[in-house]
């Protein structure tokens, strides 16, 4: 929190300033030395002199109050006595907690039990907002003569000396001030101070305050924001010690826990609209829907006031406790429109029995308030009336009638409903109070020093250490100590900014924040919160949206971490989460779902009866089935027929047998892949493919014989009859047989599960088992066919009428031709397309079989029946023989 309202322009000292201090210092020095018979030490009038507020007491308390926002500036010629000090722009709420110090006072001297037969007096000046003033407020506090003492350490006592400080209200003020009390200790107990810098007592050893370091409130906005998940939050602060330094805590705790800031500005102390319009354009274009103002109500009020100008709604505003509960921002209904829903941490509020009666009994004729030089001002900005004759600087205003009544006006001076500040400046009034109870209490080796101090010769190091070491529980139940750093424990009330019905601003506590809570520091009722523009839903501030599950966040080049892009998982990879990321890669037999937001059973893919080629392949194979049962049908009508009978009617019956098999093995290689299928497929097409290989073998090599057994002196075919035939084909046959067996046994082909990664399917298929069987099983289907063409070959001349050599020799070409370019389509075929070329392989091969070698027999038996004659078979060869 801070009321720093320092002087438009840097916040800092001029040269100009500064050299003015050490001129004044210098002055007081030497002039102090040559009057060093005169015990009361003075400052020449109109030189130094400030108004002050002071009442005579036993102990005197000094109090310093920006009872004014500005001071006009004069240019110092160092050759003249500078003009008096002219500050403007009175302040009803400092003057307010001014009136709380004299209040809390009073309360004590008139409460015997806390410091009995001791009057406190206070001494107050007042500070006009600016660092320069403060200082000057505070060495008239500590006196000429007490500055003196202690640079030459010559001792002494000075009466009327005061022994603590309360204030400055601001930070920038308090930085100035502490730094000047703590080369005397002299304690210096800020009400309103909160730059978490001042906790450092190495620079400030005297300092304490009763307002939580901004360290404490940057830590509870951290946790807001962090509740509420925004993560793209834009920050604008005060050009002071208050906004500057509590900004950059919060910018550097939010990045900590991963959240980005969309902007920094730093907000022009001299309202100068182009710097306030510039940081204007900043938040539109950063996108940023939740801006956190670190900054005192008056450098606030400027940057509302461009907001307005330049039409900026839907930001959700943050209020540092500066401006948290403002009554100059709720008051304006102006302001209504775009804070409606604000929300800051404000620290705790108390109702002080008494209090309001005690503020409104002031008046310029009262007998309570002689000698006041603070009241003329506040009486004549309260009421706009003059008590006085106007003078050259000031405006004209209608003299006071005298009937004025502060009763009768509602102001933020009369509003006790939220004694934030008050409170403080009433708890530091007791806590010096409670210290001084204690100094005079002291026993000797119980106290913080080595020895209890004089009750009747205070030295302002002994209040010092006994203030440290102070620890009450107050009238409201609430305790009052300090830490190790002179910081009172944190508490703040979570305020929310809700339009009431009758039009005015009301502060909602809607949570709070408690730095000794433990875990649970931050407690927030969200059923009660009201959001900007009157919503009830949480704005989304991002610089990103949230990429959702199936998505990973990929980092933008030159960008903060915050800002990224959605990218969509790749196949096979998912995310379950929202901001994932990476991507996480499915396992071999699982496949991302369309979403990729979870990982599926891959789809298994396999030659299947359902699918369009596995119901083509059947459709195939049973036609060629029902082919070759159809001329098995046609042979048995005709089998006495001289055709049917040349040709070797029972190597036909069992040829065709063969092949109805050849036909039907090539439907064990559709439907789902499984141990007995798998075994029967490779065995069942290789015994099959042999059988009818054999058969036209026999036939070969019957056609063969029978043609050289007719002529003279040649009698072969008692070599190659019916029984030698069978055993040609039996032994063929069983060669084939016996290595299946070894392979079924050995090695027996299984279903196996092909699973890439880069595939949604489970590829299901048969595995061989053993390359060398199936190589085997190949190559001895291969050696029979290439030794039926080499016969076929042979018989190519014979007459055409008797046999069927050509036939044969056609049918086996188109067999081998089949075969030798089945195997490296087999080899590069992925999945199930590998198995659809075998069953391709096994089909053609089939149908060139049945088609070369029974086509001719079929058109002659149906078509050309007089051909079909023994007459017709022997006419070639005679022809042939002649």
């Amino acid at each position: 929190m801070d009321y720093s309202r320092i002087k438009y322009g840097d916040c800092s000292f001029s040269l100009i300033r500064l050299s003015h201090l050490v001129v004044m210092l210098c002055w007081i020095f030497s002039h102090c030395s040559q009057q060093e018979e005169n015990p009361q030490c003075e400052i020449i009038p109109g030189s130094m002199s400030l108004p002050v507020l002071q009442k005579e007491g036993d102990i005197t308390l000094g109090g310093l109050f920006s009872l004014h926002d500005m001071v006009v500036e004069h240019t110092v010629s160092y050759t003249s006595t500078p003009a008096p000090t002219q500050c403007t722009r009175f302040n009803f709420r400092t003057f307010r907690w001014m009136q709380t110090m004299i209040f809390a006072i009073e309360e004590i001297n008139r409460d015997q039990r806390l410091l009995p037969n001791i009057t406190l007096g206070y001494k107050i000046y007042d500070s006009c907002s600016t660092p320069h003033q403060a200082l000057r407020g505070t060495m008239e506090l500590m006196g000429t003569k007490t500055i003196l003492e202690n640079v030459t350490q010559s001792g002494g006592n000075c009466s009327g000396r005061v022994l603590a400080v309360i204030g400055d209200g601001g930070s920038t003020q308090s930085l100035v001030v502490a730094r000047f009390l703590g080369v005397f200790h002299v304690p210096q107990v800020s009400y309103f101070s909160s730059c978490a810098c001042l906790s450092d007592k190495q620079q400030f050893p005297a300092f304490l305050r009763t307002m939580p370091s901004d360290f404490f409130q940057v830590d509870a906005l951290v946790q807001l924001v962090q509740h509420f998940g925004w993560s793209w939050v834009g920050v604008v602060a005060g050009d002071d010690a208050y906004g500057r330094g509590g900004a950059s805590i919060f910018a550097d705790k939010v990045r900590q826990f991963g959240a980005c800031v969309a902007l920094h500005e730093i907000l022009p102390k001299n309202r100068d609209q182009a710097g306030v319009s510039r940081i204007i354009s900043k938040i539109r274009s950063s996108r940023a829907r939740v801006v956190l103002v670190f900054a005192v109500e008056q450098d606030a009020a400027a940057l509302f006031d461009e907001v307005l100008r330049q039409g900026l709604t839907g930001i959700q505003w943050l209020a540092s406790e500066a401006w948290s509960t403002a009554a100059v921002l709720s008051s304006p209904r102006k302001y209504h429109q775009i804070l409606q829903g604000s929300m800051g941490f404000a620290i705790r509020h108390a109702d002080i029995p008494g209090l309001q009666d005690f503020l409104l009994r002031l008046h310029p004729s009262s007998d309570d308030s002689p000698g006041d030089p603070f009241l003329v001002p506040f009486w004549e900005e309260v009421f706009q009336c003059s008590l006085a004759l106007k003078t050259e600087h000031q405006e004209y205003r209608p003299p006071c009638s005298g009937a004025e009544d502060l009763r009768k006006v509602t102001n933020i001076y009369s509003d006790v409903s939220q004694l934030r500040i008050s409170y403080n400046v009433y708890k530091a009034v007791y806590a010096i109070a409670h210290a001084l109870q204690n100094m005079r209490r002291c026993v000797p080796g119980a106290s913080p020093l080595q020895s209890c101090p004089d009750p009747e010769d205070i030295q302002p190091y002994q209040l010092l250490h006994f203030i440290k070491q102070v620890r009450y529980l107050n009238s409201f139940g609430d305790e009052t100590k300090f830490d190790e750093n002179g910081d009172p424990a944190a508490m703040y009330d979570l305020v929310n900014w809700h339009l009431g019905p009758s039009g005015h601003m009301e502060f909602v506590n809607i949570g709070r924040f408690d730095e000794m809570a433990g875990k649970q520091e931050l407690q927030i009722q969200e059923e009660n919160i009201v959001w900007n523009g009157n919503q009830t839903a949480v704005p989304l501030s991002v610089c990103s949206h949230i990429c959702p599950p199936g998505t990973r966040k990929a980092i933008r080049p030159n960008f903060p971490i915050c800002c990224h892009d959605c990218v969509v998982c790749t196949a096979g990879e998912i995310s379950e989460h929202t901001d994932s990321i990476e991507c996480m890669r499915c396992l071999p037999e699982f496949w991302s779902n369309q979403d990729m937001t979870a990982c599926v059973p891959k789809a298994v893919e396999f030659l299947s009866f359902s699918d369009t080629i596995g119901i083509t392949l059947t459709t195939i194979s049973l036609l060629g089935s029902f082919c070759t049962c159809s001329v098995l049908f046609i042979f048995t009508r005709h089998r006495c027929t001289p055709i049917v009978r040349a040709n070797n009617s029972e190597l036909s019956f069992l040829l065709l047998f063969s092949l109805n098999l050849c036909f039907l093995c090539s439907l064990t290689f559709i439907g789902r892949p499984s141990p007995w299928s798998c075994m029967l497929r490779h065995t069942a097409f290789g015994i099959t493919f042999v059988l009818c290989v054999s058969c036209i073998l026999g036939k070969t090599v019957v056609v063969l014989m029978a043609f050289k057994a007719t002529l003279p002196g040649r009698n072969i075919m008692k070599w190659f009859g019916r029984a030698q035939q069978k055993t040609i084909i039996i032994f063929s046959t069983l060669i084939q047989v016996i290595i299946c067996t070894v392979w079924l046994v050995v090695a027996p082909p299984t279903p196996r599960k092909l699973m890439p990664r880069e595939s949604p399917i489970v590829i299901l298929l048969c595995d061989e088992g053993s390359p060398v069987a199936f190589a085997l099983v190949l190559g001895y289907i291969g050696l029979l066919a290439c030794l039926c063409l080499i016969l076929a070959f042979l018989a190519r001349k014979l007459p055409d009428n008797f046999n069927e050599a050509k036939l044969i020799t056609f049918s086996m070409l188109i067999f081998c031709s089949v075969w030798v370019a089945f195997i490296p389509a087999y080899i590069t075929s992925p999945g199930k397309y590998s198995t659809l070329t075998e069953v391709f392989a096994i089909l053609a091969s089939s149908f060139g079989l049945l088609g070369c070698i029974f086509a001719p027999k079929c058109y002659v038996l149906l078509l050309r029946p007089e051909k079909n004659s023994k007459k017709h078979l022997m006419s070639r060869v005679n022809l042939d023989k002649l």
